[in-house]
């Protein structure tokens, strides 16, 4: 019998089996398998797409701020011509930095890394205006001794706008002094980003008072932004054979503790929400011996007929195939809706928690109603915009699908052990 005609037999033998079941104990069976399956993968999808989301608002705002996609350092004109010749490169910054204990006028202190950009980065670059957002004053560093700083540095220091602060001790090369009263600088505009570490640690300076305070040995560092984030590894490989000399870094290495810790925070999420089909897997498995044995007539049947054991086995594995398909298939379509309609989905959860809440108090000690609130976090969930990658969409999906597989396989190979004598002897 040729693969073609085997298959159609095995299909058409579960696609009876499956009219059969439509009702009683393997049919429900099938049914909470397959709604198992399917809200697994749906749950997973949505959570993975919010947790995308949410990760990738911090990592915007490091590449755009702080790390950039490439840094390189000892470069001059020669490689500032290459840039602009490079269609993937988006733009190019110089910069300095260092580290500093700021003193504010008030005598509060606190830790913060001082950038010295160029007095024109918040207008040229799309990218560091979209997530430096200024809500008090203006990026105004044009002239010397201006910094703008992060708002929860500002808070520390007890700064606004005006104030006056001091970069009291200051890392540098040899010529510059460790602690220093005479690094005054005044507040031109105070910064919120989504990263609440730059926030709280980040300054920014003039480029040229980054160049007399910090040192001569202070190097000067060339972030380079690309179109597409991936192909650092490429730009990185063709600037190595441009310029030989010079040092480069890839934001996947310069942040690899906090993409790192990022990394393991996904995998332990995912690994928790596969159990779900750990459970599912094991409904199946339970669900498809009683079937296996509820069928035996029907095995023998097809063995005397000239059926073999593992074609027979075939069948029931095709039925968990199926399930584990058409689970998954609506799984995906559900989760999504859900990705995509992520806001609506927290809002209208935000209202249901509230009135669900204020139902309960009210019932209970109705004069605390007018204390009853949303909770807030769900409008912190709901302005996280989901990141959905197709690949992980598809693991997810086959994951569902080879789950109900292995579990079919497992419980039929009872089949194998059968044979018609004894099932006759029995019936």
């Amino acid at each position: 019998m040729s693969i073609r005609k085997t298959l159609s037999w095995i299909f058409f033998v579960s696609r009876r089996f499956a009219k059969v079941d439509r009702k009683g104990s393997s049919a429900v069976t099938t049914t909470l398998a397959t709604l198992g399956i399917c809200f697994g993968v749906m749950t997973l999808i949505t959570v993975i797409s919010v947790m995308n989301g949410f990760q990738h608002s911090f990592i915007d705002v490091i590449m755009e701020i702080s790390s950039y996609h490439i840094r390189v350092e000892d470069a001059g004109v020669d490689f500032l011509q290459f840039c602009k010749s490079e269609k993937s490169i988006r733009s190019v910054t110089p910069f300095y930095e260092a580290q500093s204990l700021v003193l504010g006028s008030s005598g509060k202190e606190a830790a913060a890394m001082i950038k010295a950009v160029p007095d024109s980065v918040f207008d040229d670059e799309p990218g560091f205006k979209k997530h430096v957002q200024i809500y008090s004053g203006d990026f105004d560093i044009s002239e010397a001794n201006d910094i703008v700083i992060g708002s929860e540095l500002a808070r520390r220091t007890g700064s606004r706008v005006g104030s006056k602060i001091n970069l009291y001790a200051l890392s540098g090369g040899a010529d510059v002094d460790l602690f220093s009263s005479d690094r005054v600088f005044t507040v031109r505009g105070i910064f919120h980003t989504g990263y609440a570490d730059i926030n709280a640690s980040f300054a920014f300076i003039k480029l040229d008072d980054g160049k007399k305070y910090f040192g001569t040995d202070a190097k000067l560092v060339y972030g380079v932004k690309l179109f597409d984030e991936n192909e650092d590894s490429k730009m990185i490989s063709k600037i190595g054979q441009k310029f030989p000399g010079l040092k480069t870094e890839s934001w996947k290495s310069y942040n690899r503790s906090f993409f790192g810790a990022l990394r393991v925070e996904k995998n332990m999420l995912m690994m928790l929400v596969f159990l779900i089909f750990v459970v599912v897997a094991i409904n199946i498995f339970n669900g498809m011996r009683r079937m296996v044995y509820e069928r035996r007539e029907e095995i023998s049947v097809l063995t005397a007929f000239g059926g073999t054991p593992s074609s027979i086995q075939s069948i029931f594995v095709m039925q968990g195939f199926l399930t584990g398909v058409s689970g998954s298939i609506l799984g995906v379509i559900l989760g999504l809706f859900l990705s995509i309609n992520m806001e609506t989905v927290f809002l209208i959860l935000s209202k249901l928690s509230y009135y669900v809440t204020l139902f309960a108090v009210m019932i209970v000690n109705p004069a605390n109603g007018d204390f009853v609130r949303e909770n807030p976090m769900f409008m912190l969930y709901a302005s996280i915009p989901p990141k959905i990658f197709l690949n992980e969409i598809l693991m997810i999906a086959l994951f569902g699908i080879y789950s109900s597989l292995l579990a079919s396989f497992l419980a039929s190979r009872g089949v194998l052990k059968m044979t018609v004598v004894e099932v006759m002897r029995d019936e």
